[in-house]
């Protein structure tokens, strides 16, 4: 599977075994590993690759998928259907390469992961979590058109400190 936006060069496609050491350079890097949840795995090994790689490709339908800038494999996204009352949302979240950070990429990605949750999936809601602090992904969102609904004070443990969690969603227009 593999999703395209031909005017930016950008791409979302299933992740392959043949992508773990790319994903292994993308992803060991502390600075990429500061924006996301501890249960991103920092320093990032080789296992660590093959452990995504495997759960990304066992999903039905495509739920991970590799970023691509002009055929090159910058960064991941993915899709995370919720439960319980909240079926219909799905919440987001991606990480692209740092020395492909300030090029769009993340907001081209997150605009095509949305059309496929909307399109594809069906969700009526899909939303994400930034920590205050990540600039940079709270940009990502606003450029993709999502709209700020609020902050969770003091929500987020990372690196020993608190940090509000800023929210974010997007509502099918077609629903």
């Amino acid at each position: 599977m593999k999703l395209l936006h031909p005017e930016s060069g950008v791409a979302l496609r299933k992740i392959q075994v043949e992508d773990r050491e790319r994903l292994v350079v993308l992803a060991n890097n502390p600075k990429v590993a500061n924006n996301l949840r501890d249960d991103f795995p920092h320093p990032y090994t080789i296992e660590d690759a093959d452990q995504f790689i495997m759960h990304a490709q066992a999903a039905s339908p495509t739920l991970r998928f590799c970023i691509e800038k002009d055929g090159l494999y910058v960064g991941n996204i993915g899709i995370h259907p919720q439960e319980d009352i909240y079926l219909r949302n799905a919440e987001i979240g991606y990480f692209i390469g740092e020395g492909h950070w300030g090029q769009g990429i993340a907001s081209q990605a997150a605009k095509m992961i949305v059309d496929y949750g909307f399109q594809q999936l069906d969700y009526h809601r899909i939303f994400a979590g930034v920590f205050s602090y990540n600039i940079a992904s709270k940009k990502v969102l606003e450029n993709a058109g999502f709209e700020y609904e609020g902050a969770s004070i003091e929500a987020v443990y990372k690196n020993g400190e608190f940090f509000d969690e800023l929210r974010f969603a997007i509502i099918n227009p077609n629903h």
